[in-house]
């Protein structure tokens, strides 16, 4: 579920976790002590789990009732059901009719809670007719494309080992040798990354928001399983060696969720990661391990469960279960107990209340390696959500950061140009 290449971990350094040997002893004691149902549904809760995790997921539930669009002295307004997504501060989209249509969502201008519903603030409808709308979900990806941002793009090809990934490509200015390469997350696409476009821009680099296998876009390789980094990062360096044959001297990653496991297995492991010159990662997944342990906890999956589907995960015997290739090298995304060899600068942004990725891990990553990597922590973002929840605080933050790190010289290369 990660990318790792040429610097394998230590075994000192690899989270120890149960092997066949002692799995075999778990399954066959909880036969013996609560009888062959229940062992099989411990196993049958394990083997949905771990595909789940490598399985890339189906639509997504419209799960908000949109109750009205009405004109008010303020412009439009969307009215909603009062619940802990829809009050949440910031800006968001609003995906509709099957994901169809789309619309950009302001502030909360109104609340009333005798009546359980609240109104925000309508920026734009960029397509379908939200008037018409009854049902529709929340996202963080308030943008379609770069026009949307008002910069000029252009749609390439990045080749990669399957075919051709397409990416959006934005142009530089004042530093357009230094590429700013952007990955999404799981179970996301290239919206995801167009938020970061305005302060990559601002700071004169050059960003090609890229696709990686099996994300809708890219080719699907692998039987469509994700790697959770360990096979998608050699898509992320084929876009680094695009930017080089296209001028780029020095890169930053920006990565996302499961693009910031990602964009860490690429520092580490690709050909080309003496280019890269830091890392900018929002909610990124640092320790798969606790990633695992946080959502078969929250889903109700009992323990046994879900360390059981976390090995069939890792184990070549668990491949016929999980759909995978090749069994998943975890420990190679560890970076907490793998701090130390973290040797990029590195701005983690991360929200207390993610409730997917945990913000402990950012912490503990950061506290462990303070000298490479800052931490900024938000709140009331969820996950992934800190620039729709704070967009200035975000900007503000990562420009500061990136201005810092130009500042200084970069081992083996000259000083950047300002």
């Amino acid at each position: 579920m990660t990318q790792r290449n040429d610097s394998p971990v230590p075994s000192s350094k690899r989270r120890k976790g149960p092997g066949p040997v002692a799995w075999t002893f778990l399954g066959l004691g909880a036969g013996a002590a609560v009888g062959s149902a229940a062992a099989g549904v411990i196993g049958g809760l394990a083997t949905l789990f771990a595909r789940e995790v490598v399985t890339p997921g189906k639509a997504p539930v419209e799960d908000v009732e949109i109750l009205a669009l009405i004109s008010t002295p303020r412009g439009q307004e969307v009215v909603l059901p009062v619940t802990q997504e829809t009050t949440k501060p910031g800006t968001y989209s609003l995906w509709f009719d099957g994901d169809r249509g789309h619309a950009r969502l302001g502030e909360v201008t109104e609340r009333s809670d005798a009546e359980g519903t609240l109104q925000r603030e309508v920026i734009t409808v960029d397509r379908g007719d939200l008037g018409a709308a009854r049902r529709g979900r929340l996202g963080g990806n308030v943008y379609l494309s770069p026009a949307d941002l008002g910069l000029d793009f252009s749609e390439v090809q990045v080749p990669v080992s399957a075919g051709q990934a397409p990416a959006w490509l934005i142009p530089g200015s004042t530093r357009s040798d230094t590429w700013a390469i952007m990955i999404h997350g799981r179970g996301a696409n290239r919206l995801e990354a167009l938020r970061a476009l305005p302060v990559a821009h601002d700071a004169g680099l050059t960003s090609l928001v890229v696709s990686y296998r099996n994300d809708g876009d890219a080719p699907e390789v692998n039987n469509g399983r994700y790697g959770l980094g360990t096979t998608e990062w050699r898509d992320v360096d084929s876009a680094i060696g695009y930017a080089i044959s296209q001028g780029a001297r020095d890169v930053v990653l920006f990565g996302w969720s499961m693009g910031g496991a990602i964009a860490l297995q690429v520092a580490d492991r690709s050909q080309h990661r003496t280019r890269v010159q830091a890392l900018v990662l929002d909610g990124p997944a640092v320790n798969w391990f606790d990633i695992l342990e946080h959502q078969a906890k929250i889903n109700k999956i009992p323990y046994v469960s879900g360390r059981l589907g976390t090995w069939l995960l890792t184990h070549p015997w668990g491949k016929k279960i999980t759909g995978l290739t090749a069994p998943l090298d975890l420990a190679s995304l560890d970076w907490v107990s793998r701090a130390e060899q973290l040797r990029v600068p590195t701005l983690i942004l991360h929200s207390k209340d993610d409730d997917f990725v945990p913000f402990a891990s950012s912490a503990e990553l950061a506290a462990k390696n303070p000298a490479k990597v800052d931490l900024v922590a938000f709140t009331q973002a969820g996950h992934v959500r800190e620039w729709n929840v704070d967009p200035k605080a975000w900007d503000d933050a990562v420009s500061d950061w990136l201005e810092s790190m130009f500042a200084a010289p970069i081992p083996g290369l000259a000083p950047l140009p300002r």
